[in-house]
């Protein structure tokens, strides 16, 4: 199963880009968002999810780790396959669709083409804990008189934040703290977590 290419960008289409590794030309379908980042004859590190059908093996390439596990979050929601997570993804970035999932603004996740009403509704519902887990969280945590945050928000919320201070994205931030603590587990050190997140950031 192919996981990662690194290569040279041969082209670049509307929905795809072929990337050459080694004389050999990967057809590797992507959202805008990755798109926009591939220069044709430079240089490129693409993250790939490999899915094999009867009638083909089909390639999703992605420059960022967190839009690669939104992909992957995405097409566990009935209705979701891999062309309407990648719409989802070039109209929303990653930050947007876990915002969005927390808040249940179902008006924004409907935005992206082939999403309609009922559909924003399921990824609204079935994804609103994967959205704790990216660190963002409910806007009822935070109104007047609301309830303290658990503290595993908050550790995660602080670890996303050490990883920003030490230059790193936050979507990509947000990606690696989920991992580690579902890794870790909830009762995982502050310190533990950020030096494990480090670790994730740096594969």
């Amino acid at each position: 199963m192919i996981a990662k290419l690194k290569g040279m960008v041969d082209s670049v289409d509307t929905d795809s880009a072929i990337v050459d590794v080694g004389g050999v030309g990967y057809l590797v379908s992507a959202s805008a968002r990755t798109l926009r980042d591939l220069v044709v004859g430079g240089p490129a590190t693409v993250l790939v999810e490999t899915i094999v059908r009867e009638d083909a093996i089909a390639l999703y390439g992605f420059i960022e780790t967190a839009e690669r596990d939104w992909f992957r979050i995405l097409t566990t929601v009935q209705g979701v396959g891999a062309r309407v997570a990648l719409s989802i993804l070039s109209t929303l970035s990653p930050d947007e669709i876990a915002r969005a999932i927390a808040a249940q603004d179902r008006a924004t996740l409907s935005r992206p083409a082939g999403v309609g009403a009922k559909l924003a509704a399921r990824l609204a519902t079935e994804l609103k804990d994967k959205a704790a887990a990216f660190g963002i969280a409910s806007p009822a945590s935070s109104a007047p008189g609301a309830a303290v945050p658990a503290p595993a928000g908050s550790l995660n919320e602080d670890a996303v934040s050490a990883l920003v201070n030490l230059g790193y994205r936050r979507v990509e931030a947000f990606g690696a703290v989920a991992r580690v603590t579902q890794r870790l587990g909830a009762e995982a050190r502050l310190d533990a977590v950020i030096r494990a997140g480090l670790q994730e950031l740096a594969r």
